[in-house]
């Protein structure tokens, strides 16, 4: 668990072995960013760094012997097709480029849907949709890169969310199914799939119906749900809580404003960051689990839906991309945790909704997809603060998953793309 005492400190690795030396350049290089050390000009066969300080001014330029150049690492062109990688799945160094390569294809097309890693490495798909909503199910085994098709769910389901409980079990809640009309509605009802068995049971049901809606899990082992659509299309404040050992859902605070397509992410001090969504805007907000209340913190930078957020090493949060319900936004921040404050960074390489964030082994985040036509993926760079082109997927992709491998390697499957759902998956390794 990352204490939240703990500042954004980003350096690169030669500031590690503390040397210090005169540099040919101490202007700043970057955005400047408090905490946030950035890559600056050293004297031939050195590296170095400064440091943005609280005051919003970088500090001098300190300068180290260069490590050991990492012969796997190439860099990119414009494209974002990366020049030469060394292909393992081993960690991804800050700054080192993957590749993205073919594994075997789902047994059916589906966005929308969830993917779960279970305790034994493989993936739970379950859900999503299809030429319909789906009720199926599958596994993937990191071992032989194939799905299989297992029992289906007690319902069809779309936009509803799947987490890992401490038990080994998966706890799938709500979303959107459709009536035998054809009409859709969202649902209060629950399952457990139970890896042992291979089975999906039903658990208790929510005290009300939602979907496109969040679920985190509390270092106490509940499931904190917060938020989504009801089935008369309105985003929802309320809040509740999933209890393993009872099997039931309890009402807790409702949240300061509305939300839906918004983010939750676990801090450091147990509590839990929401942030943006239909009808929070650019608001954000904490659950303390202690006090079971919800109450606002700084607002972001502009007004986010269908954003990514990556809680990082250093504890601070990184939101990235979505839409403010008009267009794409290329734009990305840091929260606080410390302060409240959302601090805007640097952009992306360009605008993205419907993408993943996934935080690699080296400590970097990949970015992949969306937009509706882009295959293309970056890679944010802790040591450097910005964003970076990496290989571009085999396909356009978005509203996809992509789910970190017990090997380090990332699973990237499914989505939309330009000729329908998807079936497909791939590495990014």
């Amino acid at each position: 668990m990352i204490h939240m005492a703990t500042r954004l400190l980003l350096v690169l690795p030669c500031l590690s072995v503390g040397l210090s030396c005169a540099s040919s350049s101490e202007s700043p290089v970057d955005t400047c960013v408090p905490g946030i050390s950035v890559a600056c000009e050293c004297a031939t066969g050195q590296h170095g760094a400064q440091t943005c300080t609280s005051a919003g001014a970088f500090a001098a330029c300190v300068c180290a012997a260069a490590p050991e150049e990492d012969a796997g690492v190439a860099a990119s062109d414009d494209s974002g097709a990366a020049g030469g990688t060394n292909g393992s799945d081993a960690q991804v160094a800050t700054g080192s480029q993957g590749t993205f390569v073919a594994t075997g294809a789902m047994t059916v097309a589906r966005d929308d849907f969830t993917a779960t890693l279970l305790g034994n490495g493989t993936v739970l798909v379950a859900g999503g949709w299809g030429v319909r909503v789906l009720a199926s199910a599958e596994l993937y085994d990191p071992a032989t890169g194939t799905f299989a098709a297992i029992g289906d769910m007690t319902m069809a389901r779309t936009g509803h969310t799947a987490t890992l409980l401490l038990n080994g079990q998966v706890l799938v809640v709500g979303g959107q199914t459709t009536d035998d009309s054809g009409q859709p509605y969202s649902l209060a009802s629950a399952e457990l799939y139970d890896p042992a068995a291979g089975t999906f049971t039903a658990t208790g049901d929510m005290n009300v119906e939602r979907f496109n809606h969040t679920a985190t899990l509390l270092p106490d082992g509940q499931v904190l749900i917060s938020g989504g659509i009801d089935s008369n299309g309105d985003p929802l404040s309320s809040a509740e809580l999933y209890d393993p050992l009872a099997g039931t859902f309890t009402a807790t605070g409702d949240m300061t404003a509305a939300r839906a397509a918004h983010t939750a992410t676990l801090l450091g001090n147990h509590a839990v960051l929401m942030v943006g969504g239909d009808s929070g805007g650019a608001s954000a907000e904490l659950y303390d689990p202690l006090a079971g209340t919800f109450a606002a913190t700084g607002s972001t930078t502009v007004a986010r839906q269908n954003h990514t957020a990556t809680l990082l090493g250093s504890g601070f949060v990184l939101i990235a991309g979505g839409t403010d319900g008009i267009v794409a936004l290329a734009s990305a921040e840091f929260y606080d945790p410390i302060t409240g404050v959302f601090s805007a960074i640097v952009d992306m390489t360009m605008s993205r909704v419907g993408h993943t964030a996934t935080m690699l082994d080296g400590g970097s985040v990949l970015i992949a997809g969306g937009n509706e036509s882009s295959a293309r993926a970056e890679l944010f760079d802790l040591d450097a603060g910005r964003f970076t082109a990496t290989e571009s997927m085999t396909m356009v992709r978005w509203s996809h998953t992509a789910t970190s491998l017990l090997s380090g390697a990332v699973l990237i499957a499914g989505g939309s793309g330009v000729l329908g759902h998807l079936a497909s998956a791939q590495l990014y390794r």
